[in-house]
Formats: structure tokens, C-alpha cells, sequence
């Protein structure tokens, strides 16, 4: 079974589509919901960026956020869209044309059309919505209402990407400490943008034991398990995210290691359900 997602590749898709809508012209915010944009009230977001335009789209982890201008060229806010556990982004091209249709995020998320020219199957799921002046729009779609949209997001509390850390910062931030790790992986602090599925795919490519202290890594473990989670992490978002993992499907009662062919065993490390293969990662 698949746990919270969307998780870094995810993430990096849904950021990849947002540039579809970069540098249109912002005619009017639907930020009505006022839980999902908390803490603005109806009307701030719509007001900061009205006439104005996203020009880039960025991503630390499972964060991502947009640079803005306003309609006389002024730096506007920044626009932090975090997609929680089961959101996604959509963006149409000019006038809606369903041939152009953009979607990211976790694809098991659904909200895709069932034939063209139709609406996604809920639009009421539409949490935020962003018209432009040529008649497209971008859209948080979130049947869960647990995504997010605001102003000015904080990123002081995120880690170095997962997929950018330098070796020397993943030595120093990972290889420490008593903490199983897998743990350690999953502190966002520490790393942003691991989250269960990519943790467990990572630790089972490097044939690490998930609950082994960080602080007992070797460098030439933690460097190979750079290597390992750089490797997961492009496989993911290039293959559709975490869910593609060799080793994903087979988290599962009775289910036996894809590479060796030994029982996979169950446990919680780090609080969280994780897997891994009895003989190469005992």
C-alpha cells in the first residue's frame, strides 16, 4: 500500500507543470477557501497578484513556491503551493483547450478528464484557482482540502534538497547521531524532500538495514548512499514518482526481494511502516 505522497518526485513534477503558466498575465484569484489559504483572508491573494505574473517556479524538497512581478514590473510576494498529501496542479493552456491539459503531482491522485473535452470529475475539488488574461488557468486540485496556498511561504526550517545536497553536507547532516537512518532520511531538517516510499526505495538500492544508527555509517557508506538516493530520485521523476520504485510493490505481506529473492520483513523505524530484505539489508 502507498503512503503519504507526494514526496519529492511528485513534487518536482507538479513544479515542472507550473511552468507551463509562467509569464501570463493573472487576472483574478478564486481564494475563497479560507483553510487551504490560511492565514489570508478572501481577497489578499487575489489582490497581491492581479495583473501581475509568475515568472519562476521553485522547489527545496516537498516545497515548492513561484516568484511573482506585479503589473508595473516590481518584484511581487512569493507564492508558496504545497500540494499536501494528495494534491494536485493542473494548468490549461489559452482559452482552457483541453488538448492542452497539464497535470502534476501523484497521478493515483485522479482529476484527469475521462475524454477530452470534459472537466476533471470533481471540479468542486478545485481549491485555488488562477485565471490568466488569454483565458487558461492553474488550479490546485485536492480532494482532501489538506493542500495549501499562500503568500510569502518560510523555508528556514527545510534541509538542503535531496536531490541537490553536496557530498560533504550529506557527510555532515546524515552520518550522525543515534538516530536509525531512515530516520535521519526522513527529517526534513536534516534533508528535505525524502519522504516514506523514497526512504525505503533508496536504503533497499543500497542494501543499508533501515534502523542502523546514522553515526555508524562509514564515509564510503554514506557516500554510496548519496549515490543511491540521487539514483531513486531521478529514476522517480523521470518514471512518474515514488510508486515506480523496483522495490515499492513489493512492500507487502509475503512478498519476497526483487533483487535476491529473499522474505521482505516489516517494521516501524522512525515511526513509520518500512520495509526491507531479510538477507541483503539483515
Amino acid at each position: 500500500m502507498l503512503g503519504p505522497v507526494p514526496e519529492l518526485p511528485e513534487v518536482e513534477n507538479a513544479r515542472q507543470v507550473v511552468e507551463k503558466a509562467l509569464d501570463r498575465v493573472i487576472t483574478g484569484v478564486d481564494d475563497r477557501d479560507e483553510f487551504v489559504c490560511r492565514p489570508h483572508r478572501p481577497g489578499e491573494i487575489d489582490t497581491a497578484l492581479k495583473g501581475g505574473r509568475l515568472v519562476a517556479a521553485h522547489r527545496r524538497g516537498k516545497t515548492m513556491w513561484c516568484d511573482t512581478v506585479t503589473a508595473d514590473g516590481a518584484e511581487g510576494p512569493h507564492l508558496g503551493i504545497h500540494l499536501g498529501m494528495g494534491g494536485r496542479v493542473f494548468v490549461t493552456g489559452p482559452d482552457g483547450d483541453a488538448d492542452s491539459l497539464y497535470a502534476g503531482g501523484d497521478p493515483h491522485v485522479g482529476g484527469m478528464p475521462r475524454k477530452a473535452g470534459e472537466r476533471p470529475d470533481r471540479p468542486d475539488w478545485d481549491r485555488v484557482r488562477i485565471t490568466f488574461d488569454d483565458g487558461g488557468e492553474l488550479r490546485l486540485f485536492d480532494k482532501r482540502r489538506l493542500g495549501r496556498v499562500h503568500l510569502e511561504p518560510d523555508l528556514d526550517a527545510l534541509g538542503p534538497d535531496a536531490a541537490e545536497i553536496t557530498r560533504d553536507e550529506f557527510r555532515a547532516r546524515v552520518g550522525k547521531g543515534t538516530a536509525p537512518i531512515k530516520a535521519r532520511l526522513l527529517d526534513q531538517s536534516v534533508l528535505a524532500g525524502v519522504g516514506n516510499l523514497l526512504a525505503d526505495q533508496t536504503l533497499w538500492q543500497a542494501r543499508l538495514n533501515p534502523a542502523r544508527p546514522a553515526g555508524e555509517l562509514s564515509t564510503e557508506e554514506l557516500d554510496a548512499l548519496r549515490r543511491e538516493l540521487r539514483k531513486a530520485t531521478r529514476s522517480a521523476i523521470s518514471r512518474g514518482g515514488v510508486h515506480t520504485g523496483d522495490v515499492i510493490p513489493h512492500r507487502a505481506k509475503d512478498e519476497t526481494c526483487p533483487r535476491c529473492g529473499a522474505p521482505m520483513e516489516r517494521g516501524t523505524v522512525g515511526g513509520r511502516t518500512t520495509w526491507w530484505c531479510t538477507l541483503e539489508q539483515a
